[in-house]
């Protein structure tokens, strides 16, 4: 099994880039041949902007730009997809969402045009969520960001695409509390993110192993 785990934040010595790293580290732990991907959007200078060229392959005028055909070759050889990234404004940062615009594109993602059925193309993607915020879970709900970021992102977004959201985590308080938690958290992600239906990971390997 493998994962591509896509990574969204600008400091490599930031809580963002520490969660992800316990993710991997939970998917050695699990079981040693279960592989992952980082694809480190900031680092790697990835271009969020929505351009001409990405217009053209909405509208199926022309070929995904180069860029995007890269990553959307990661995500098909991935069986999960684990997006990491900081709570911006009660939303993702813009290169995240930059990314899902030009990457999740007519013809690969959905077939849409006006005289066919719409097609869901993602159907076989599993979609774990790590968001990570400053604030308490008690704002997220009195607000209603919570079903805000849930409707707009697990649904608009993954749904629209057919794609499953298998897990989907809110990190909160990540500025006043004790990191050790949501690292822990992580950790435990990796872990299970190969795990059969109520198993463990550890359970899977044991079972495996027998």
């Amino acid at each position: 099994m493998h994962a591509l785990i896509v990574v969204a934040h600008h400091d490599p010595h930031s809580l963002t880039h520490g969660l992800a790293a316990k993710i991997t580290e939970g998917i050695t732990l699990a079981h040693d041949t279960d592989t992952f991907e980082i694809a480190d959007l900031a680092a790697e200078g990835f271009d969020p902007r929505f351009g001409f060229a990405d217009h053209a392959v909405h509208h199926r005028e022309a070929l995904p730009p180069a860029d995007v055909l890269a990553e959307q070759a990661r995500i098909d050889r991935a069986d999960a997809l684990v997006l990491v990234y900081p709570i911006y404004w009660w939303s993702m940062p813009a290169l995240l969402k930059g990314w899902i615009d030009r990457v999740f594109s007519n013809g690969w993602a959905f077939d849409f045009s006006l005289d066919k059925p719409f097609v869901k193309k993602l159907q076989r993607l599993k979609v774990h969520l790590v968001a990570v915020g400053g604030a308490d879970a008690d704002s997220f709900r009195r607000h209603g960001y919570d079903e805000a970021m849930t409707v707009q992102i697990d649904h608009g977004i993954f749904d629209y695409c057919g794609a499953r959201v298998i897990s989907s985590q809110r990190l909160l308080e990540s500025e006043t509390l004790d990191p050790a938690a949501h690292l822990e958290a992580a950790q435990a992600l990796g872990q299970r993110l190969f795990a059969r239906s109520g198993e463990t990971a550890r359970e899977q390997a044991d079972a495996e192993c027998a």
